[in-house]
């Protein structure tokens, strides 16, 4: 049975210096507290000194009544004696994604569609856009639309704005091609991860125009890249990564519907693995699993 059906399913993640024991003890925390292990990954950056990052999926009966006694014994265990990170998370509790959006749809249309599909196990309580264009198509999806202009005098007000709407609301905010930078304000302020999306061109080709300026260059792969937003724009750590091979007879135009297809399965695969708690952050980096 999937583990977002079953309402005894938990994510353990766990991370921190790298020692002897680790798994042994996440096991038997786990075995102690009646859960049967499901699946676990692991991963060290270095066995001697290094990063620990494990995940773990565990079944356990009455999950929900148990959450207090697991998470106590995992903080006496893991915190206490061996000084490691851990989240524990309910499986069956899908993260609330608020998206922003300025005009271009297809990050933003495709998300939507692979929700109410089910493939991408979230909710959307809202979109969130400078631009008024695309409410009409969000509103078909049953989803919240908010038009929040931003200009260069008010840009701080807008932001409160979002603010105001994301507060309490949202667990993870993405940018489909949200075609405004976020302050470092916004960011310390808004108490969530943020995942951006943008093509693969950067630094080279930056601003307006960057397919026809690829074109004129003649580059022969195109793809996307999905991180986390932080001050530094977007040098945040990277999620994921795409390519495809073009080539010398595909125009401009061409170049750039490619590069929307790239970018749609990319961001597609980095909200889901967020939401399948399976991106961990570490500093400037990830681990996936």
């Amino acid at each position: 049975m999937s583990e977002l059906n079953d309402n005894d399913y938990g994510r353990l993640i766990v991370q921190g210096a790298d020692r002897p024991g680790i798994v042994a003890t996440v096991s038997g925390v786990l075995t102690d507290q009646g859960a049967n292990i499901v699946s676990l990954d692991q991963s060290s950056s270095d066995p001697s000194g290094g990063r620990f990052f494990q995940r773990t999926v565990f079944h356990l009966p009455g999950l929900s009544a148990r959450m207090d006694a697991l998470n106590a014994a995992l903080e006496a265990k893991l915190t206490g004696e061996l000084e490691l990170d851990f989240r524990l998370v309910e499986a069956k509790k899908r993260k609330r994604v608020a998206i922003f959006v300025s005009k271009m749809d297809h990050c933003l249309l495709d998300l939507l569609w692979r929700q109410r599909r089910g493939e991408l196990p979230m909710i959307v309580p809202m979109v969130v856009s400078n631009h008024a264009d695309l409410g009409d198509e969000v509103r078909q999806f049953d989803v919240p639309f908010f038009h929040v202009p931003v200009e260069k005098d008010n840009k701080a007000v807008a932001e409160k704005e979002q603010l105001n709407l994301l507060k309490g609301n949202a667990d993870l905010l993405v940018l489909a091609r949200y075609m405004q930078i976020i302050s470092g304000e916004f960011l310390d302020e808004v108490g969530m991860p943020v995942i951006n999306i943008h093509h693969s061109f950067l630094p080279a080709f930056m601003g307006a125009g960057p397919y026809q300026r690829a074109k004129e260059r003649g580059v022969k792969l195109i793809g996307a890249t999905a991180h986390y937003v932080t001050e530094d724009l977007d040098e945040g750590p990277i999620i994921e990564q795409d390519v495809i091979r073009v080539s010398h007879r595909d125009t401009a135009r061409e170049l750039q519907r490619k590069g929307a297809d790239v970018e749609r399965l990319v961001l597609a695969r980095a909200v889901a693995w967020h939401c399948e708690d399976r991106v961990i952050r570490d500093g400037n980096t990830t681990v996936v699993f």
